[in-house]
């Protein structure tokens, strides 16, 4: 155990277990609305949905463990997100249309294609280069963008705003429960947070819970239950149906409409770990003196592997989860934060029901305040000097949330920031890796205007 616990220099990073491990639970309470969500997503494609909340646990359990062990960073990781609704609401329909049985196994045979080429680039550290490529006001603005990102993602899961026809979006119910309790939750998470209270994001989770099980009790909350059901028991469902259910034989006789998929599916998860990884990173104060991500690419490496193993298990793209910034809130700042989740991927298995009546307006108080906590980058931001610095930082920040994407947001920053390098006659100080970006988002740009 020593031997283990040295592997993750805990004194070099300033931390403890008991800090790690708290850091490890507050991410996996943060995410664990994937083990309810990417089951049901996935069914309305055709899949088994039982299967898939096993493969969504079991290879969610397998990634972050590798991120633990071999990246040593406090990054969870799961079937993402923005990708499974691609996989079940895009490719699968589009899919069915073309008189494909089973689409669904089309698309995990992109998925296992997308993670190999994943791991190529990730061996010959294209991705790693890409991470550490990327401008300091770029990166900031990344990091407060993802702040923002998360915060509109938790007021959305507790109502607290509410889509609107002419607006776009306006301020929710506020008589209601969801509403209500998550914004005592985060008052709650504030009052621990001013006292030092150790675990103050993970209790906000827990007391917003709790007060919402009661508010249930009391009839003030109607939605599905909090309280968890175990008279189905606990042993988790069987794999078979979505063990290793590829179909090579529709990608080998529509090699162009597959490639097409797999692109789509390798863009989005590229930028949106790239994202990821330097939100984080920035948060825990892991950027070295340069802005770089030191050992990115073990980190990369294993999301690639997580995204084969969930292809093959039966799940869409397994990539890593902002969450993990609500861990490094708590202090997470090395792999046993990771580990630590992992394990409660495992347990999950077993306990379900408890993880699965958890419900997204008790995690709205933790993904509020992280944003908080992520905004401070704004501070680093450089907002005069070079213009494709500003401008491109910018855009990083404001695209996210507004386009409700990680990867629009990146895309955008580096097009403008490419662009105005050029216009003021600083093209030299482009990095080669900074103009295959550039392609690869003209090439999206393109994709979506045809």
């Amino acid at each position: 155990m020593e031997k283990l616990l040295a592997h993750f220099k805990l004194k070099d990073h300033g931390t403890d277990v008991k800090t790690e491990v708290i850091a490890g639970i507050t991410t996996f309470l943060s995410m664990a609305y994937i083990l309810a969500v990417n089951p049901s997503m996935l069914a309305a494609a055709g899949m088994d949905q039982g299967a898939v909340f096993t493969a969504t646990a079991v290879s969610a359990a397998m990634a972050t463990l590798i991120m633990g062990l071999f990246a040593n960073y406090p990054v969870a990781l799961a079937s993402g997100m923005g990708l499974n609704a691609y996989f079940a609401f895009t490719v699968c329909p589009m899919l069915a249309e073309m008189g494909v049985t089973d689409p669904w196994k089309v698309a995990l045979t992109a998925i296992l294609a997308e993670g190999i080429i994943f791991i190529i680039l990730s061996i010959f550290k294209f991705r790693e280069t890409l991470v550490n490529a990327v401008p300091a006001n770029l990166k900031y603005g990344i990091s407060a963008g993802i702040g923002l990102f998360i915060a509109f993602v938790g007021l959305q899961g507790s109502g607290f705003v509410s889509d609107d026809a002419s607006t776009l979006v306006v301020l929710g119910n506020v008589g209601s429960a969801q509403v209500v309790l998550a914004f005592i939750g985060l008052l709650l998470i504030g009052v621990m947070w001013h006292f030092k209270i150790k675990g103050a994001i993970l209790w906000g989770i827990l007391a917003t819970w709790v007060l919402g099980i009661i508010a249930q009790l009391t009839g003030w909350y109607q939605g599905n239950s909090l309280i968890p059901d175990f008279s189905g028991g606990i042993l988790p469902p069987s794999l078979a149906p979505t063990f290793f259910q590829f179909d090579f034989a529709f990608a080998a006789g529509h090699l162009v409409n597959f490639a097409a998929i797999v692109f789509a599916f390798l863009f989005v998860d590229l930028f949106d770990t790239v994202g990821t990884l330097i939100g984080v990173a920035d948060q825990g104060g892991l950027l070295n003196e340069k802005g770089e991500l030191p050992n990115a690419g073990p980190a990369l490496l294993s999301d690639a592997i997580g995204t084969v193993a969930g292809s093959m298990l039966g799940t869409s793209t397994v990539t890593s989860y902002v969450e993990s910034t609500a861990g490094v809130a708590e202090g997470g700042r090395t792999g046993l934060t990771a580990v630590s989740s992992a394990i409660f991927f495992v347990l999950a298995l077993f306990l379900s029901p408890i993880f699965l009546a958890i419900p997204s307006f008790a995690t709205t108080p933790a993904l509020l305040f992280v944003g908080l906590l992520m905004m401070k980058s704004v501070l680093k931001m450089k907002f005069e000097g070079d213009i494709a610095d500003v401008v491109g930082g910018f855009l990083a920040l404001v695209m996210m949330p507004f386009t409700y994407s990680i990867a629009n947001g990146i895309m955008f920053g580096i097009l403008a920031w490419v662009i105005l390098k050029v216009c003021t006659g600083k093209t030299k100080e482009i990095h080669p890796v900074m103009w295959v970006s550039f392609g690869l988002f003209v090439l999206r740009i393109i994709t979506l205007i045809v």
